[in-house]
């Protein structure tokens, strides 16, 4: 096993990945900037350096800055999260070149992966079923044209080094199609560096599912079961459980096979997801993430396997814990994304100083997080604030504890999608599991309707629980004391 290990991201995720290490006995680095000078994560770990100015640029993007911190740290192996470098090709060359084990795939799978047309096209070679589409790049408006019409519409266009949603439109007649193409690749070239798009048939009213991989350095992968994450708002996930509703053991072993194939085909190793487009008994290929996914906790929930601790044993040589027989999914787990963003006007981002926390507790919840009381959300980064993950023998019994867990969860000062989970959690349709990826916009009045009423509860909560925190200047000597406190208390165990 590893002894040191970089931690090169930020917020929740770095705390998570240095938990693992703990729990293994292995020392955590965190690197920082200037934003996160005060966060949690990095007093939670052995050693932590600063690496430059608040922009993902000068610090969680910049490779030299934080192999130069490793270098000083003396770090030997090197785990990037999810975002920033997760995904880039050249970071794992790059550590290679400075005697670093990188915790992911290999930087030609990634980048295989990371274009929509390659991944594509190496799925439909290894059998796994793609959506009916064209897999080359397109430029040409007389070749979308005859392209589209051979499909039929509606179709969709994406840009092939895309993701998150971004450089994705939606084309339901000829007439919109030349638009579409131009304004895509407009996007692609300015989001990705890459203007090439390609056409595929819009699947309606799908469900997108997700299998999570396991795959070892020598040749054993498996699946390790399936999650649904059709509760999406601009293509980005909000709410996401395990299983999927509708799973069968039946399909669960069709699905699954299909995405080990896919995995095994490319010589994928350490965690990874392919997700999947299921439309009326039929399912597609979407993509593959390379990399731990924000939705993890839920699969270990359900199967209670560590997925970070495994990142880390796999990428120290060892061997899969378990078989495809070994996994087991017992329960019903739903984890809700915590943003600091104003669901009333389209999840626009609201960051600022939280003023008031409580995170909820009892059986079967846990929480994610890398904020505490008085804490300030920058607004360079991704606007999570946690990921609330409850855990029941049953979906039903889930969803109660869910919608206890966030009558618990109190946070003032910023706005949140708080209100938007408690109204989710009362949505008929969402008891019933009549889920799909356009679900958010096609109930939207009953979802505001029930937002509107829960936030004026949740207001006069609110103005009954002030007076039960603490002035802003003691919470800030108290936050201040304890961080000293915790970091002296890391530092005397790091020298034993």
């Amino acid at each position: 096993m590893f002894e040191k290990v970089l931690v090169a991201n930020r917020g929740e995720i770095a705390i998570r990945v240095m938990r693992a290490c703990r729990e293994l006995d292995v020392k955590s680095v965190a690197v920082y900037s200037d934003a996160d000078k005060n966060s949690l994560f990095a007093k939670y770990a052995d050693e932590s350096y600063h690496i430059g100015g608040p922009s993902p640029a000068d610090s969680y993007l910049n490779i030299p800055r934080i192999l130069e911190a490793a270098e000083k740290a003396g770090a030997d192996a090197l785990h990037p999260g999810y975002g920033f470098l997760a995904e880039n090709p050249t970071l794992g060359d790059e550590c290679a070149k400075n005697g670093l084990k990188l915790i992911g795939p290999s930087g030609s799978v990634i980048e295989s992966m990371g274009s929509k047309i390659e991944s594509r096209k190496l799925m439909e070679k290894a059998g796994v079923p793609v959506i009916p589409g064209n897999s080359k790049g397109v430029t040409n408006p007389d070749e979308a044209l005859k392209i589209a019409g051979e499909i039929g519409y509606p179709v969709i266009v994406k840009a092939s080094a895309g993701g998150g949603g971004i450089g994705m439109r939606t084309v339901y007649e000829e007439d919109e199609l030349l638009r579409a193409l131009e304004s895509t690749q407009s996007v692609a070239e300015s989001a990705f560096g890459d203007s090439t798009v390609f056409i595929e048939k819009y699947v309606e009213e799908p469900r997108h599912i997700e299998f999570q991989i396991l795959a070892d350095e020598h040749g054993n992968t498996i699946h390790v079961a399936d999650r649904e994450c059709s509760i999406q708002r601009r293509h980005q996930k909000l709410i996401e459980e395990a299983p999927s509703p509708i799973m069968t053991e039946e399909l669960r072993d069709e699905m699954g096979s299909a995405a080990v194939k896919a995995a095994s085909s490319i010589g994928y190793t350490n965690a990874g997801t392919v997700e999947f487009l299921y439309s009326h008994g039929e399912f597609y290929f979407l993509e593959m993430n390379t990399r731990i996914q924000v939705e993890h906790p839920i699969t270990e929930a359900v199967t209670g396997v560590d997925l970070v601790k495994e990142q880390l044993k796999i990428a120290s040589g060892r061997e899969l814990c378990c078989t495809q027989e070994d996994i087991q999914v017992r329960g019903h787990a739903i984890e809700c994304r915590i943003n600091a963003e104003d669901p009333l006007a389209d999840f626009a981002p609201n960051p600022g100083k939280i003023t008031g926390y409580r995170s909820p507790g009892g059986p079967g919840v846990r929480v994610d997080s890398g904020v505490y009381m008085n804490y300030t959300i920058p607004p360079f980064y991704d606007s999570m604030i946690s990921k609330l993950i409850v855990w029941g023998s049953t979906r039903n019994e889930a969803i109660t504890r869910m919608r206890r867990a966030l009558s618990e969860y109190i946070i003032l000062g910023v706005k949140t999608t708080l209100p938007f989970h408690k109204s989710m959690m009362l949505s008929p349709n969402f008891w019933e599991a009549k889920l799909h990826t356009h679900f958010v916009d096609e109930y939207k009045q009953e979802i505001t309707d029930n937002m509107m009423k829960i936030i004026q509860k949740d207001k006069e909560m609110e103005a009954r629980l002030k007076s039960t925190f603490l002035p802003s200047k003691r919470v800030a000597a108290i936050s201040a004391a304890v961080n000293s406190h915790l970091a002296s208390t890391i530092s005397d165990n790091s020298k034993k």
